[in-house]
């Protein structure tokens, strides 16, 4: 692997862990339903098939963090074609947060475009 496609793996990494968080609160704001965490990762995939964003084993590390943050709620629930599924809701702690993160990323983004764009 060369410098370059390691300086980019490691930027890639970095914006991932800084968006994750605000990613899968507005995923679970969206929905009218808990969702455990593959239905959440298959969503994202869905969503943006050629952006890696979040693979499954990182997802349930910032799934558990938001929730230890009380940002979601969870409960276990037996699934007939397999082990007990987790499913996750928002709380209203977590609307609030996101609502705030969603206005820095909205600050971030404009930033950035404007510095990109000269």
């Amino acid at each position: 692997m060369t410098d370059l496609s390691m300086q980019t793996k490691k930027f890639q990494k970095e914006l991932n862990g800084g968006t994750s968080s605000l990613v899968l609160l507005s995923v679970l704001s969206r929905s009218s339903e808990p969702m455990y965490g593959y239905q959440i990762a298959k969503l994202l995939e869905e969503s943006g098939p050629d952006v890696p964003m979040m693979k499954q084993g990182t997802l349930y590390p910032v799934l558990r963090s938001l929730e230890e943050n009380s940002l979601l709620e969870s409960t276990v629930e037996p699934s007939v074609t397999g082990p007990p599924r987790r499913y996750y809701t928002i709380t209203a702690d977590g609307r609030t947060a996101l609502a705030e993160w969603r206005e820095i990323w909205n600050q971030i983004k404009h930033f950035v475009d404007a510095i990109l764009e000269g």
